[in-house]
């Protein structure tokens, strides 16, 4: 815990290097020849709480919070837009000042003074609150994602407090060091004046920016780039191992002995397990849910291990542990299981008791047990499939296995079970129930848990998708009301998937593909024809684009023909 605490805390002070902490700085600098209890201490309060109770309330789960959040940001944007105009203009400032100004003007001039400064200081650090919690980076996720799945607690309170802690201390220093050569070029140069218009123009661009979206485009790769790499660095050091573009923690530590595999609803083709039945065995347990991509691509490898050394002291178990809902019913779980060819035992996780015996966050997720029954290595997400493959081979060595084979496996995973084509991924998970969607476009906002009647924009930015027709959104799906009804999104990488289910077991939804308005053709994924017809015929993640040529950013279109349709999310690779 004491380790995690300090990952949490780095991971705030990192939280400087984002670009759209990029018109906050300008204000931290200005408070540098100001006394620290009146100015600078009210306005790193004021952000360190608002940033709390964002990200307190969204560990309680309310799906509101992204709203309350917007509305937040939105404020927080016309503020500082309002300031930046205030140091372009010191006429403005004036006026701006005079309501404080008349308020206070029984009071003597110092305390006037005084009290307007720390309530403005608190104001602006309210403001940099609601900015800076998108700014955040993959260690504050990893505290938010493993609270969501695991109840909030204590724990996740006192992590919060100290990533919190740690971007007021980067901000504090801002103050000591950039705001010092802030003084200095003022006293110096004499260039006070235009000093201040250059910041108040640095805040104007900064505000544009985020207000336009480009966080979510150049911003959040600058971003990325800035921070990402440290915080990997960070996790490394304290026992994890990233994989992909997402930082994790390891959850059970090693040399831990494997959980109780108790809590199943069932397993499939095999007797109940219990770690007593698996001591001298080398086990993997493999931690995956089937509308997952990631665990798609995952399973070629997994399945080819199987193969490779089932008769040579390896026991893989795959506990599927569900994120939809559809994924919770045992027979469905089984068909999945039969049409992906998994013949090794499989733990019917439904209500995530293994999941949280393992305090695992993470799908998909190995955990490799020697014949001790301690865990001894962990992987979480894609990648790495080599090393892992060697840790077996070593495990079984150790367990007096002899002639373990050699080399590595190099399975060939076709449709959606194919490597992703990582350089060209620019599109991110994007959910469609309101709980977590995000780049909604339809001009007539999302209407929770009613019907309502939406219509596609000409034109969609990247990575923003609408809905068209009639359709009520839920906090996990979209159903269709009725048909005809269509999706879009604007989005670039090699493959699309979506998570589609029909409403009502036994039917199915015919629909149709189309790319920038045409037929995919040669672009058209495993579970559509080059005309882009398929049809919904089961609750799965279901392949409808895989570009042939050379990758670019598209305009995806389908077209249901019939009612009824859930559409979960998109995922890309």
């Amino acid at each position: 815990m004491l380790s995690l605490l300090l990952v949490t805390y780095l991971g705030g002070v990192l939280t400087i290097l984002s670009p759209c902490i990029l018109p906050v700085l300008p204000f931290v600098f200005a408070r540098a020849g100001r006394p620290f209890t009146v100015s600078t201490l009210p306005l790193l309060a004021g952000m360190a709480i608002t940033f709390a109770g964002l990200a307190s309330v969204a560990a309680l789960g309310g799906a509101w919070i992204v709203r309350t959040n917007e509305y937040g940001r939105n404020i927080a944007l016309a503020l500082f837009a309002l300031l930046g105009l205030s140091l372009l203009f010191p006429s403005l400032a004036d006026r701006m000042t005079r309501p404080l100004v008349a308020l206070g003007n029984k009071l003597s001039a110092a305390a006037q003074t005084q009290r307007h400064e720390t309530l403005g200081a608190g104001l602006l650090g309210v403001a940099v609150g609601f900015l800076w919690a998108p700014c955040a980076g993959p260690i504050l996720g990893l505290v938010l994602a493993g609270s969501a799945l695991t109840g909030a607690s204590l724990r996740t309170g006192f992590l919060l407090l100290a990533y919190a802690a740690g971007a007021a201390t980067s901000l504090g220093l801002a103050v000591g060091v950039g705001g010092g050569l802030f003084k200095q070029m003022k006293r110096e140069l004499h260039l006070g004046e235009w000093v201040r218009r250059g910041a108040g123009v640095v805040v104007l661009l900064a505000v544009a920016g985020i207000a336009s979206g480009a966080e979510t485009g150049v911003l959040a790769r600058l971003s990325s780039a800035n921070t990402t790499a440290l915080e990997q660095g960070l996790l490394r050091l304290f026992g994890a191992k990233p994989s992909g573009s997402a930082p994790m923690l390891a959850s059970v530590a090693q040399a831990d002995q494997m959980p109780p595999l108790t809590g199943a609803t069932a397993w499939l083709n095999s007797p109940t397990l219990a770690p007593a039945d698996l001591r001298g065995k080398v086990v993997l347990i493999d931690f995956w849910t089937y509308s997952c991509i990631n665990c798609l691509r995952t399973l070629p490898y997994v399945t080819a291990w199987n193969a490779k050394y089932k008769d040579h002291g390896l026991v893989i178990i795959g506990v599927h542990s569900p994120e939809f809902a559809f994924e919770r019913d045992t027979a469905n779980v089984a068909a999945a299981v039969k049409r992906l060819g998994i013949t090794y035992p499989v733990a019917v996780d439904s209500n995530l008791a293994i999941w949280n015996a393992f305090a695992n966050q993470y799908w998909p997720a190995e955990y490799l047990v020697n014949a001790q029954g301690e865990v001894v290595s962990s992987h979480f997400g894609e990648g790495d499939y080599a090393a892992t493959e060697m840790e077996i081979q070593q495990q079984l060595r150790l367990a007096g296995y002899a002639d373990v084979p050699g080399g590595v496996v190099t399975p060939g995973g076709s449709g959606a079970e194919a490597a992703a084509d990582m350089a060209d991924d620019n599109s991110p998970e994007t959910y469609i129930g309101y709980a977590r969607a995000e780049n909604f476009a339809s001009p007539q906002g999302m209407a929770d848990d009613q019907p309502a009647s939406y219509t596609i924009p000409a034109r969609l930015g990247l990575n923003q998708w609408a809905l068209g027709g009639t359709w009520q959104d839920g906090a996990q799906a979209a159903r269709l009301v009725s048909a005809p009804g269509s999706i879009a999104f604007h989005f670039q990488a090699r493959d699309l998937h979506l998570v589609l289910g029909p409403g009502k077991p036994g039917e199915t939804i015919r629909f149709r593909v189309l790319l920038d308005g045409a037929a995919p053709g040669a672009d058209h994924g495993a579970d559509t024809d080059a005309q882009g017809y398929g049809v919904v015929d089961g609750e799965r993640l279901y392949q409808l684009v895989r570009q042939s040529g050379t990758v670019r950013d598209r305009v995806f279109t389908i077209q249901f023909l019939d009612p009824d349709v859930d559409a979960y999310s998109f995922t890309f690779g």
